[in-house]
């Protein structure tokens, strides 16, 4: 563990004269989350990754003087949790002596700082822990929930699970595990497609709209696995089944590729998962790309470029169905305007104390202030790296 107490901290002339509640200690984590048994994706078949044995976490604590805490955090499937953790130990002095309420400002004073290291991807996703903190801290000092505070429009998002329904699965298999999580309260069924031949994808689904019936909905997840040409081929087979939508399949940047796509299909096309700025999304809806996006708050930077995003989503009349980290996402899904969903994944569980409540096919808001997650013993034992900073006294 490393220990630093910041005696010589730069604060612009607006920052020296403020008083009031200010931000006066921040401790950085890098964790990584064991997963068991290891999450093997799609593009593991096709030999393109290796199956996800951890995932990473950076988490930003913030202190406040006057007692408050806020907690945010970013992850990384793959590659990438110490260069988040480093960024962040570079740029994060910055926030002793700042106003906790000015989000917007202290956020860009950060992007500022480490704009060399660019302004979406890994410099963002560094940033995007300490900006969930700051909106963490935000809500608890209002004492409302983060949904409440940015205005909620539901008390439960819809939600579906993807476990269960991986390529390697065969059909009678995923038959009994979609029967289990709409037991468990799942709302939707989540399988993956992109199968070398359509027939496994289409056998798969046959089997699963068969045994649930027509009201279940069902998702198709190809997971960026087909070009053009078979993403043309394999889609249209999938029309018989009344998808509800059907997700990345194409490459995310491949925005003329999924408008092509999207015009020729009657299925809903959604995306959007891997996309790291507004703008990249601001692509896809100028362009009629997708009728359901997928945002990520860790991906794109926090919650206050997620925001813009929901809020140009709604202006092109979109589904917003943000992907992984359910307990993040159900606030955000649940303050916005138009049809919304969440992706119920339990991998982040064993990191809180505190569990979700799915039932009657929707993940309950949780209603504690803030984001309502405090971090678990096992997360701590599983910190490999820890940094403070601190105002001096």
């Amino acid at each position: 563990m490393y220990i630093c107490t910041s005696t010589n901290v730069h604060h612009d002339r607006v920052s020296q004269v403020r008083t009031g509640d200010r931000i006066d200690r921040v401790r950085l984590s890098l964790v990584y989350l064991p997963l068991s048994p290891a999450i093997s994706e799609e593009h593991v078949a096709a030999g393109r990754r290796q199956p996800v044995t951890e995932v990473a976490f950076l988490f930003a604590e913030l202190g406040t003087t006057d007692g408050h805490a806020g907690l945010g955090f970013s992850y990384a499937t793959r590659a990438g949790g110490p260069g988040l953790y480093a960024h962040a130990k570079e740029i994060v002095p910055l926030l002793l002596g700042e106003d906790p309420n000015d989000v917007g400002r202290v956020r860009e004073k950060l992007v500022a700082a480490g704009a060399s290291a660019g302004r979406t991807g890994l410099a963002a996703q560094a940033i995007g822990a300490v900006d969930v903190g700051l909106w963490d801290l935000k809500a608890k000092r209002a004492n409302l929930s983060l949904a409440k505070l940015l205005g909620s429009h539901r008390d439960a998002v819809s939600c579906y699970t993807t476990s269960g329904g991986s390529l390697s699965v065969p059909a009678d298999k995923v038959v009994e595990n979609a029967r289990r999580s709409l037991a468990q309260g799942a709302g939707g069924i989540g399988i993956a497609v992109g199968a070398q031949e359509v027939s496994h994808d289409v056998e798969r689904m046959r089997a699963v709209r068969e045994a649930l019936g027509d009201d279940v909905p069902l998702i198709a997840c190809a997971d960026q696995q087909w070009n053009r040409v078979q993403a043309g081929r394999h889609a249209r087979r999938l029309d018989e089944f009344s998808v509800q939508w059907l997700a990345d399949p194409l490459d995310a940047h491949d925005t003329k590729g999924h408008a092509a796509l999207a015009a020729t299909l009657t299925t809903p096309i959604a995306t959007g998962a891997t996309l790291t700025s507004v703008d990249e999304h601001w692509r896809l809806m100028t362009a009629d790309a997708a009728a359901v996006l997928q945002p990520d708050v860790a991906a794109i930077g926090g919650i206050t470029p997620f925001l813009r995003v929901a809020a140009l989503a709604d202006q092109h009349h979109l589904t917003l169905a943000p992907h992984f980290a359910t307990e993040l996402h159900v606030h955000l899904a649940a303050a916005y305007p138009g049809g919304a969903w969440v992706e119920h994944v339990d991998w982040l569980a064993p990191l809180f104390n505190e569990k979700l409540a799915v039932e009657n096919g929707a993940v309950a808001v949780p209603d504690q202030p803030g984001i309502g997650l405090s971090l678990s013993e096992r997360s701590r034992m599983w910190t490999t790296d820890r940094i403070e900073f601190a105002e001096s006294v």
